[in-house]
């Protein structure tokens, strides 16, 4: 499936990530990385079934549901790593849909765009993760 290790090494970060979230994080970090995999396993899902001229519009739409799902969770905990993220889904889902309306085929900008984008968004959540650990141990001392 993969022919180089760059992106076994993108899901390893991902998914340590996401662990560390879940077992460290309050619920906008839990949420947060939940939405994160869940947006990058149907990417995956669309990029292993779909065939090549069938898969713009799906993912397009899970990148915008993606940053609504980031936009709902910084409005209701009101978290600026959470917008952050938001804003950096959405930088995502505005170079996708500037790729479909000039019909540019997907070049190294757009994937390194994409990458950079995409460990961002994995920084946001481990920075929010510690953050919030530390507020719990500090809460949990004194």
């Amino acid at each position: 499936m993969y022919t180089s290790l760059e992106p076994i090494i993108g899901w390893l970060v991902l998914l340590a990530t996401c662990l560390f979230a879940w077992f460290k994080g309050t619920a906008p970090e839990r949420l947060g990385a939940v939405f994160l995999l869940a947006g990058t396993v149907l990417a995956l899902a669309i990029e292993l079934t779909l065939p090549l001229h069938s898969r713009t519009v799906p993912i397009l739409i899970g990148e915008g549901l993606l940053a609504l799902g980031f936009l709902v969770l910084a409005i209701r905990y009101a978290s600026l790593w959470l917008g952050v993220a938001m804003i950096l889904q959405g930088l995502q889902f505005s170079l996708h849909a500037f790729y479909i309306v000039m019909e540019r085929e997907r070049d190294w900008l757009f994937v390194a765009v994409t990458n950079v984008v995409t460990l961002a968004i994995i920084l946001c959540i481990l920075v929010g993760t510690v953050f919030a650990w530390r507020r719990a141990s500090r809460a949990a001392r004194g």
